[in-house]
């Protein structure tokens, strides 16, 4: 029985990778085990680690279900500069999705559930697991 997870992106630059990740989640790390090493948890069980080391290169993507994507990739586009990058949906998937990489190479994506019915019972679903 898997209880919890975890994801990890490598970033040449610890310090960088930190602040460009906190500026993505809006918020600081949770846990900084060590030097070159900083997770954040997502969703309770579900951890985003930042490790200083030799990225992979198109690894991921790792998409993260947001409330709004426009939002979301407008601020992409202020908070770092990424180019602006489409949104893409298909008729018989019930989400919208965009992808984009962070500075060293590793691949983030967002999604949004379409039906706003369906997206408010994932939030309500989080919000009794907390």
């Amino acid at each position: 029985m898997v209880y919890e997870m975890t994801f990890q992106f490598q970033v040449a630059d610890f310090k960088s990778g930190v602040t460009w990740y906190s500026i993505l989640l809006n918020r600081k790390p949770d846990f900084t085990a060590h030097d070159g090493f900083a997770e954040w948890e997502l969703l309770p069980g579900c951890w985003l680690q930042i490790a200083h080391g030799h990225p992979s290169g198109n690894s991921g993507p790792l998409r993260l279900g947001v409330f709004s994507i426009e939002e979301e990739r407008d601020r992409m586009v202020k908070e770092f500069g990424i180019e602006f990058f489409d949104i893409q949906s298909r008729e018989e998937v019930p989400v919208k999705w965009a992808t984009f990489s962070d500075p060293w190479g590793n691949r983030i994506g967002f999604f949004e559930y379409i039906d706003e019915g369906e997206k408010q019972n994932k939030i309500n679903d989080r919000e009794r697991i907390k």
